[in-house]
């Protein structure tokens, strides 16, 4: 017989984090509109109120406008104290020289967050924390939160949650743990984690002449590094960093390699700091009878907007739990497509940022792409196209297979290779 869920279907989410708390949502959404009544359980440990790595999903924390817009369809509406920026524009800091990279769509906004309750060696009381946020909502939608630690999932006829003091048959289990946590399932669900990298992280207090409402980005140095953002919030500065190799010392190597530190170590020093993992490839196995993975556990957009895939992944899973069934014929026909999209999507990104990386250690390919991104920002051009292209890779606004077509389109490539001609000719 199908397996499908019935009125008191209990769904056992672990993971307390944005993936759970979308799932919970999206589920009694569509429970709702379907007149389901479901028991749901989210499992997590932590208390995202607390102040540094233990209490936080260590991200840099920017929500995209994606994103934003995807949280209305939830009728969820972020608090003021929640928001701890609104960004309006990125600057790229090259060789001495900063570019403006300003949204392409005006009226878009995109926002930062704290992912827990602020930097471990904060001076205020604390910071509203985003995760803590969405897991309260889930409560006020109906969802219960048992803030225990799974630590095994088996099988016993279906999934069972097993907790140091509680065991918990469920109907359907989502696992929503992430990279940074183990997984708990048995090995008889055959997952398998994704790969990961690993990323760079701290806080600083905010110059008081530093702007709330632009992340600087910076590239190139030190070695190894693909992508440095300081990312305002609030009072203080976030400094998230991608690249190969990163280690603890990282952040205040890329400081000094920036020539930064005179103007933000002697404020206070490092705040916080973690060097989190990031997932680069889709885990295997996400889903089969009963059990489906969702966010970061699952597939998640390389580098950016992370959280903006946790909503869309829940989304599609829980949509198919409700209208479809929880067997694993039915996430393969209506969950998998999508988890594939974002999967074959990755692979434009790494293109891109391979395009990138090429470019920035191409002298006269640099210099071109500086002039348009010049122009661009005078107005002198009608379409801004490089700033777009930026604006999408930094934010993650727009699919990379968007940002693709767009980089071979006539229009690009002839901008291109026109600023080439006019460096040859000085």
């Amino acid at each position: 017989m199908k397996p499908t869920l019935q009125d008191g279907s209990r769904v056992c989410i672990v993971g307390g984090g944005p993936a759970g708390s979308f799932a919970a949502l999206h589920l009694l959404q569509i429970a709702q509109a379907q007149g389901l009544s479901l028991e749901v359980l989210i499992f997590e440990p932590r208390n995202f109120k607390e102040r540094g790595p233990a209490g936080c999903n260590r991200c840099a924390g920017v929500l995209s406008s994606r994103l934003l817009a995807g949280l209305t369809k939830l009728d969820v509406s972020l608090p003021p104290e929640v928001i701890q920026a609104y960004i309006r524009a990125y600057e790229a800091h090259l060789d001495g020289e900063v570019y403006p990279i300003e949204t392409p769509t005006p009226g878009s906004e995109i926002v930062s967050v704290y992912r827990g309750g602020g930097p471990r060696l904060g001076h205020s009381a604390g910071e509203a924390s985003f995760d803590d946020f969405l897991l309260k909502q889930a409560g006020v939608r109906g969802a219960k939160h048992i803030p225990a630690r799974v630590g095994r999932v088996g099988w016993s006829g279906g999934p069972v949650v097993h907790t140091a003091r509680q065991t918990f048959s469920a109907d359907l289990l989502v696992l929503a743990t992430g990279v940074n946590s183990r997984s708990p399932l048995d090995a008889r669900f055959g997952y398998r984690s994704p790969k990961t990298s690993v990323m760079a992280q701290d806080e600083v207090q905010r110059p008081s002449d530093w702007p709330n409402d632009v992340v600087r980005t910076y590239f190139r140095h030190p070695r190894g590094l693909v992508f440095g953002a300081l990312i305002p919030k609030g009072e203080y500065l976030n400094i998230s960093l991608l690249g190969d190799g990163l280690t603890t010392d990282a952040v205040p190597d890329f400081l000094e390699a920036q020539g930064l530190t005179p103007s933000l170590a002697p404020l206070q020093g490092s705040l916080c700091g973690c060097t989190p993992r990031i997932a680069v490839q889709p885990a295997q196995r996400i889903f089969g009878d009963r059990w489906v993975a969702v966010g970061d556990a699952a597939v998640t957009r390389l580098y950016k907007d992370g959280i903006g895939s946790a909503f869309v992944t829940a989304s599609a899973a829980m949509e198919t739990a409700v209208r479809h069934g929880i067997g694993a014929d039915d996430f393969r026909r209506f969950y998998a497509p999508v988890c594939r999209r974002i999967a074959r999507d990755n692979l434009y990104g790494k293109w891109l940022v391979r395009l990138w990386s090429r470019a920035l250690t191409t002298p006269r390919a640099l210099r071109a792409w500086k002039r348009i991104l010049r122009e661009e920002a005078r107005g002198s051009q009608p379409h801004r196209t490089q700033i777009r292209i930026l604006w999408g890779m930094f934010t993650g606004d727009e699919p990379y297979q968007a940002l693709v077509r767009l980089a071979l389109s006539p229009r690009s490539l002839g901008g291109l290779a026109r600023a080439f001609l006019e460096e040859r000719h000085g």
